[in-house]
């Protein structure tokens, strides 16, 4: 079959019927043994065999024969162009909708005092590398499953591993609202200030009922987001955003509870964007193949969903925690105030900027899957390299913008000379990190579209431990380059995993990543079909 595409059509005209005929049957065969292997060795009912030999005549016969055949013109470019413009523009907003929670809730302790502003400061810093950037680690591995399941057509799959999903994390989040129950005793060994400790501990214990709710809100938006479905997100999170000032505003000056009225107001918001989410899977007819309602059957291939979980989590929080451990290492370079002041306006000013290709991330993390469940490996190859130049171009353009307005930045943070001539410097560094980070953001979403978190955990754990933080201290207590020392750290470490991502994503056989795609869309089915036999 493969090799009559391959000569001109004149020459398909005196192919005989009977070759044909015989590149069919054997194109059955092949099918027939597949499944056979999929449904254990057991005999399928006459209608499935025929969807399934249709389904990969189908692909055979057109995409998997032509498709690596043909360059993309300027129209599939286009095209693809829109679909991610399309998925990231909704993501961004939801992303920095959601970071804004937390910013709100520190402004409103702020007006309470020092003491206050500091401990509330802490605590949702402690929270965020404790608790909530390992929730959402575990909670990407549903890009793939999700992603690849909703491209190979198995909608009923969406909900079951929705459904895993929340019990894993719903189960993981018990030791880590233990660690925040002690997150003042965990501080005060940390060597902070006793005072500052303990306020942090207080804020940290109201905010337990925001974890639970932030894991279930994670599974939603992986759910939705897979399915190209992000509309909704963006506006539960618009709505809880607004609610969120409002129930602040009475938590932390007119009930009188002060900085734990912010960490209810936390909780309390996130609660009600799941409530948002989870009405909407419920009722809207978009989601009514996706979700079928509960099923014992999530309780199925945890070990699975596990062994792509911890990856995923490890990802995400070996680079989380790098950037954090700076803010600490600043603390022990001489003027230390200036320098942590600094090093936190620079770190506020790279997340900020970061939503943007973070968005691009996930736009390209559920292209990649859609289409490697659907069997379009080179429509996935074509969408990372639309990727690539997207998030190159907003990088130069965003990078060009912060060098050029780095001696006024400063003012929007503070008011000293030193300060914001020192940030000015700082945004020259960042200009340069945001074009890296803003690659390895896409090339990581494209590793968790195929499934290969593992990959990506190794990647970073060397990247940023291995070569970073070593570079790091060098710079900023051997060179005596001091904060901007710590950010060219962060630099190289981000420079080596770029280019590990790069070159494993160019050497990526997508052929064979779409296979790899195929046989873990239809091993979770076995247990389903196996259930219903029995």
């Amino acid at each position: 079959m493969a090799i009559s595409f391959l000569v001109p059509h004149a020459l398909l005209s005196l192919l005989s019927p009977l070759s044909i005929y015989k590149s069919i049957w054997r194109a059955s065969c092949i099918e027939h043994s597949a499944l056979s292997h999929w449904r254990g060795g057991k005999r399928m009912e006459k209608e499935e065999q025929r969807e399934g030999l249709e389904s990969l005549l189908i692909p055979i016969s057109l995409e998997n024969v032509c498709e690596p055949r043909k360059r993309p013109n300027k129209g599939e470019i286009f095209n693809e162009l829109k679909k991610q413009l399309l998925l990231a523009g909704p993501l961004v907003s939801v992303n920095l909708l959601l970071n804004c929670l937390q910013v709100i809730s520190v402004m409103f302790v702020g007006h309470l005092g020092e003491l206050a502003l500091s401990g509330a400061s802490m605590a949702t810093s402690f929270a965020s590398v404790t608790g909530f950037s390992f929730l959402m680690g575990m909670s990407c591995a549903l890009d793939t499953f999700c992603g690849q399941s909703y491209g190979a057509k198995q909608y009923h799959m969406l909900g079951i591993h929705m459904q895993r999903a929340m019990f894993i994390l719903l189960l993981a989040s018990i030791p880590l609202a233990c660690i925040w129950a002690n997150a003042g005793h965990i501080l005060a060994f940390l060597g902070q200030d006793p005072e500052i400790a303990a306020e942090a501990g207080l804020y940290a214990r109201f905010l337990i009922p925001t974890i639970f709710a932030y894991a279930l809100l994670q599974c939603h938006v992986r759910f939705l987001q897979t399915q190209n479905n992000v509309v909704p997100m963006m506006l539960s999170s618009g709505i809880t955003a607004l609610l969120h000032i409002l129930i602040c505003w009475i938590l932390v000056f007119k009930s009188g509870l002060g900085n734990r009225g912010a960490a209810l107001a936390n909780g309390i918001s996130y609660w009600i964007n799941v409530l948002l989410l989870a009405l909407y899977v419920r009722i809207s007819p978009s989601c009514k193949k996706t979700w079928t309602g509960f099923s014992k059957e999530a309780l199925h291939g945890i070990p699975k969903f596990i062994s792509l979980a911890i990856p995923s989590a490890l990802m995400v929080c070996l680079e989380i925690w790098s950037f954090e451990m700076m803010v600490l290492l600043s603390g022990l370079l001489p003027n230390p105030m200036l320098e942590t002041s600094v090093l936190s306006i620079s770190l506020n000013t790279c997340a900020m900027v970061y939503m943007i290709p973070l968005g691009l991330s996930g736009a390209i993390s559920t292209r990649v899957s859609n289409e490697l469940g659907a069997g379009r490996p080179q429509v996935a190859r074509l969408a990372v390299r639309v990727s690539i130049f997207m998030v190159s171009t907003e990088g130069i353009l965003a990078g060009t913008i912060m060098i050029l307005g780095r001696k006024v930045w400063g003012y929007c943070y503070s008011r000293e000379e030193e300060v914001v001539r020192y940030v000015g410097e700082m945004l020259v560094l960042i200009a340069a990190s945001h074009l890296l980070d803003g690659m390895q953001s896409v090339l990581s979403g494209t590793a968790r579209g195929c499934g290969r978190q593992k990959i990506g955990a190794f990647v970073n754990l060397g990247a940023y431990y291995l070569v970073g933080i070593p570079s790091a201290i060098l710079l900023a207590f051997v060179c005596h380059f001091g904060g901007k020392g710590l950010w060219m750290g962060l630099i190289v470490a981000l420079f080596v995993q770029s280019l590990f991502l790069l070159i494993i994503t160019l050497r990526t056989d997508w052929d064979k990543e779409a296979k790899k795609a195929t046989d873990r869309v239809y091993d979770s089915t076995i247990p389903i079909e196996a259930s219903q036999q029995t």
